[in-house]
């Protein structure tokens, strides 16, 4: 896992923030597309948000310290407690501040935020093969690949393979109370 000082804060994503966001995902479109489809408009962005509101996604954006400028956004979604204590993750860089590490240290943030803050084991990213920017930002951080999940997502039109790519939290870990003892 990434170990240098970050030059980015990792921040919740608020409703507050819907002009920057929708603004930043236009002028991003080319380079999310045919990856994801983030929400570009009010509307999908009040809709969209609802996904945070019970507590198993959380979403945040990656600012830049200096500027304060958001350089991407990243989701924690689908957080598992139980046996599992796991979580998948989204992210994308936005266009005006691609290509500069930033989202490789806002991840680097989350992992932490997700083994220590919410004690989580395992960590997924699902990127589609094409995708090798993606690829690069998590080898980079340690995740390992398992393999190929056919048909995985449905994303511009069509079911997209992905590749499966997990991270679990470095010993020591403690473990959240859900996880059962035996």
């Amino acid at each position: 896992m990434l170990t240098m000082p970050s030059r980015v804060d990792l921040c919740p994503l608020t409703l507050s923030d819907q002009d920057e966001f929708c603004m930043l995902v236009r002028a991003s479109a080319e380079l999310h597309l045919p990856w994801m489809r983030l929400p570009a408009t009010a509307e999908e962005f009040q809709v969209w948000m609802r996904r945070f509101d019970d507590g198993a996604n959380q979403g945040f954006l990656v600012r830049v310290r200096e500027t304060g400028e958001a350089a991407g956004m990243i989701n924690i979604n689908s957080i598992i407690r139980g046996r599992y204590q796991g979580a998948s993750l989204g992210y994308a860089a936005f266009a005006p501040s691609a290509g500069n590490g930033y989202m490789t240290e806002g991840l680097a943030l989350t992992l932490r935020h997700a083994f220590t803050d919410l004690r989580l084991h395992r960590l997924e990213a699902q990127i589609q093969p094409e995708n090798r920017a993606s690829v690069a930002v998590v080898q980079k951080l340690g995740f390992r690949y398992e393999g190929i999940s056919p048909a995985y997502l449905y994303i511009d039109g069509a079911w997209r393979d992905h590749e499966r790519w997990s991270i679990t939290a470095p010993n020591p870990w403690t473990p959240d109370p859900s996880l059962p003892e035996v």
